[in-house]
């Protein structure tokens, strides 16, 4: 594999990879590709130009550039900080609904929470750790599970943190407002018991309970990045996003959260993806993209 942003030389460099407004030339899309790597491990190929295209030429026309070559040059300069922020937001993939791959979520009412909520009751510490939780629907569809079983959950020493690299999709999550569309996922029960209508802007929406928040804190985190945890955690959600990074950059990640697990800790992962690399002898495959932590953590990495 060449490294980002690397050409081959039998190739153009002005090549237009994606027509339109502003050309998306070779060395556009490789310098972009190669900064989004630097980012946040995100891969992108050239099979990725009309993708790059269709989401960066609004915010080129936004900052009144004319075109991508100016807008490589702003996002690799110092003073382009904030618009390379800007374009990590738009490259980044933030598709969610409650209860995404909902055999997760009976795995974790039917053979986990049972013996953590015992732990709860009996003065343990229980942390769960959604990564990547765009704008909150994961974190809030565990919550949900958890006061299912436990409704004085927030009483106890029992909490969720929900982390993602964008902080826009971030600020979403904090206020947990959705349209009714995505609740379809929601029973009935559940979204009476823990929703209420508010208008957002003229807009009707509905917003998850007091409840739920006490339960999820949600903090800004690059999983390429130094991770600043000082415990461990009974179970990792990673879904659906391991897979934007290449073989070497996931072998990494999985690595890393095996460190963050104790023996018996789960993590659960997309329907796309599969640990791999040393650390899948650190973990039993227990059932669809479920996994056991076995063996002692040798010493915690993050």
């Amino acid at each position: 594999m060449r490294p980002m942003g690397a050409t081959d030389s039998r190739q153009s460099p002005d090549e237009v990879m994606a027509n339109g407004e502003y050309p998306l030339t070779r060395r556009d899309l490789a310098e972009i590709a190669a900064m989004i790597y630097s980012d946040a491990g995100i891969y992108l190929n050239d099979s990725k130009a009309s993708l790059v295209y269709s989401r960066l030429s609004k915010h080129i026309r936004a900052l009144g550039l004319k075109g991508f070559r100016d807008y490589c040059a702003l996002v690799s300069s110092p003073e382009g900080a904030p618009a390379r922020r800007e374009m990590l937001s738009h490259l980044t993939t933030n598709f969610t609904r409650f209860f995404r791959e909902n055999h997760h979520f009976e795995h974790l009412r039917d053979e986990v929470l049972p013996q953590l909520i015992a732990r709860a009751k009996s003065g343990g510490r229980v942390r769960i750790w959604s990564a990547a939780c765009s704008d909150g629907q994961e974190p809030y569809s565990i919550a949900l599970t958890v006061l299912s079983m436990l409704p004085n959950a927030a009483d106890y020493d029992f909490r969720i943190l929900a982390t993602d690299i964008d902080p826009k999709i971030l600020a979403q999550a904090r206020m947990g407002a959705y349209d009714e569309g995505a609740l379809e996922t929601v029973s009935p029960a559940m979204r009476k018991q823990f929703f209420r209508e508010v208008d957002v802007a003229g807009r009707r929406k509905f917003q998850v309970d007091d409840r739920l928040k006490k339960l999820i804190t949600f903090n800004e985190l690059n999983l390429m990045a130094q991770w600043p945890f000082k415990g461990q955690f009974d179970m990792i959600f990673c879904r659906n996003v391991v897979i934007y990074f290449d073989e070497p950059t996931q072998v990494k990640i999985w690595s890393r959260f095996a460190a963050l697990l104790p023996e018996g800790g789960h993590l659960y992962i997309g329907h796309s993806e599969r640990v791999s690399g040393e650390s899948k002898n650190l973990f039993d495959n227990i059932g669809i993209t479920t996994y056991r932590r076995i063996g002692k953590t040798p010493g915690r990495r993050a």
